[in-house]
């Protein structure tokens, strides 16, 4: 009797621990799957600064500090944006020196904890850039999907979609190579970003219901007089423009798709979201099979996101090897099978969603030479 009370007890215990294994994978796999613009990413350090100038400031030294290009630097009510490392300026061992463009808002006072993003600009394409702009409305299956449109005079609209935890303010860092090229941009908001509308899960599918609001844009630039499109998306932004150029009803008026540090590994950033969020990584593939159950897509065959023998529209891919979110090998492979279609422009030295960052004339000019046949 005693020898049954503890196998029934230590089976409890096994099923205890079993379910709580299960409940805790779930519960990651919701927080993995709402990304914000207020969480880090892998390989998103912690920056002190250590001093600030009206030109220069001084940073942690880490390999995050030291990235070539153009950052937002963000951190608990302030934001600025810094631009290239400066050397040959005496500062501590400690510490990096980089260009100090501007302060969009706060104080940079040392001793502030900072993280570098891609998001260089908030507010709206006014206050941010100093272009005019409209405030519309894009009817979506779920609701009104708010969204700004620059106006330009070609029939061919870009039209712009931000990933996994940046918003719309992201796209404009493109916005004004575009409007200088007097192409219309139209910079969507889809579900579950803020003011759109929400769903029962309010969880990130990836791409994979997302991209129906960006079809839903497609009609809309149609309506008011695009004669053609070109998607631009970022991260899951760009899975969502694969997803419209191979499902959508009219995807014969699409032109052609730029797509930077596309999801293409489901199941892969899947973990390093779960990662970044202090997941053990004996709880990952809880996590993963969690997802699956959350947003009904299946991970076991990860890169076949999107089937490129699919696409029929010329594609400009933007993805680097330190990526940490969405694998560089995924999106090498991918390009490699539609080389009729795809060009692969690598960007070294850049993280998830950040080769504008990095070096924003290679990306325009790759930019230019892509759109001039397609405007």
């Amino acid at each position: 009797m005693r020898l049954g009370t503890a196998a029934a007890a230590a089976a409890i215990t096994v099923i205890g621990a079993g379910a709580a294994a299960v409940a805790v994978g779930r519960y990651a796999s919701d927080t993995a799957l709402k990304p914000s613009p207020d969480q880090p990413f892998p390989g998103d350090s912690r920056l002190t600064v250590h001093s600030a100038t009206e030109e220069r400031i001084a940073l942690t030294r880490s390999l995050a500090a030291m990235r070539p290009g153009t950052y937002g630097l963000t951190g608990n009510g302030c934001h600025a944006v810094v631009g290239s490392v400066v050397h040959g300026i005496p500062h501590p061992a400690d510490a990096v020196v980089r260009r100090l463009e501007r302060v969009t808002h706060g104080t940079l006072r040392p001793g502030k904890r900072m993280r570098l993003t891609p998001q260089v600009h908030i507010g709206n394409p006014r206050d941010a850039l100093g272009l005019d702009y409209a405030d519309v409305d894009v009817p979506g299956e779920l609701g009104s999907l708010p969204a700004w449109f620059v106006p330009g005079v070609r029939d061919t609209w870009v039209i712009t979609a931000h990933g996994l935890g940046t918003t719309r303010e992201h796209p404009m860092v493109a916005m004004p190579f575009l409007h200088r090229h007097r192409l219309p941009v139209l910079d969507l908001a889809y579900r579950n970003d803020l003011g759109a509308p929400r769903t029962a899960d309010g969880i990130h599918h990836l791409g994979d219901t997302e991209w129906r609001d960006l079809d839903a844009a497609i009609r809309y630039a149609l309506r008011y007089g695009a004669q053609s499109v070109v998607l631009h998306g970022w991260s899951t932004g760009a899975t969502m423009a694969l997803r419209a150029a191979t499902r959508s009803a009219l995807r014969d008026r699409i032109s052609g798709l730029v797509l930077d540090s596309p999801v293409l590994d489901r199941n892969a950033t899947v973990r390093a979201l779960a990662a970044a969020r202090r997941v053990p990584r004996a709880l990952l593939p809880l996590v993963v099979r969690a997802a699956e159950g959350s947003t009904g897509i299946s991970l076991d065959h990860p890169t076949d996101a999107v089937d490129p023998e699919e696409l029929d529209v010329p594609t400009l891919l933007f993805h680097g090897p330190d990526d940490r979110i969405a694998p560089w090998t995924a999106s090498r492979s991918f390009a490699a099978r539609r080389a009729d279609l795809i060009t692969l422009q690598p960007v070294p030295h850049a993280p998830h969603a950040a080769m504008w960052n990095a070096d924003p004339s290679a990306y325009e000019e790759a930019l230019r030479r892509f759109l001039t046949p397609l405007m």
